[in-house]
């Protein structure tokens, strides 16, 4: 028996008059601009201070840690107080953290510095002389927010420390 005998129908084909699924519209992705480069003046370990303007959060942390790190006199001591440092944010509080630097002695007021000038939310005009006041004068939602930004910024000062200063 052959295939083409009377007993075996057609094998059947999609019909032009079936209904077809509808395509999906045609949609453009949105226009999204593409990151503003970093200007070689805003490079890590560039001298020149000009504003990273367009960058995310952690590229602001990085380029500023990577710029404090350049500052670093005594490696050892501050490789050992900013290492220690996001555990006792943790650990103790943004407070009890802020007081153990104070009594770092001159590696603390550096670290304090470093801190200060990173721009938190809230501590904007600190230095690292007011630092502890003001994290100390912070309104609860404030106080929460700052630590959780230090924690971020002390981690960044952090891997620049270790990034810079291996070997050293």
């Amino acid at each position: 028996m052959s295939r083409k005998d009377s007993r075996y129908p057609p094998p059947k084909t999609a019909s032009k008059n079936l209904p077809q699924p509808p395509k999906p519209p045609a949609s453009k992705p949105p226009a999204s601009k593409p990151p503003a480069p970093i200007p070689p003046s805003a490079r890590p370990g560039q001298p020149d201070e000009s504003p990273a303007i367009g960058l995310a959060g952690d590229q602001r942390r990085a380029l500023h840690a990577y710029r404090s790190i350049a500052q670093v006199t005594d490696p050892e001591a501050y490789k050992t107080t900013i290492n220690d440092l996001g555990a006792t944010i943790r650990r103790s509080g943004l407070v009890a953290a802020m007081a153990r630097l104070e009594r770092s002695g001159p590696v603390g007021m550096v670290v304090r510095d470093h801190l200060a000038s990173a721009g938190v939310p809230g501590l904007e005009g600190a230095t690292q002389d007011t630092l502890p006041a003001e994290v100390r004068a912070l309104p609860v939602e404030d106080y929460m927010h700052a630590t959780r930004e230090l924690l971020r910024v002390a981690a960044w000062l952090k891997r620049a420390a270790q990034a810079s200063f291996e070997g050293k």
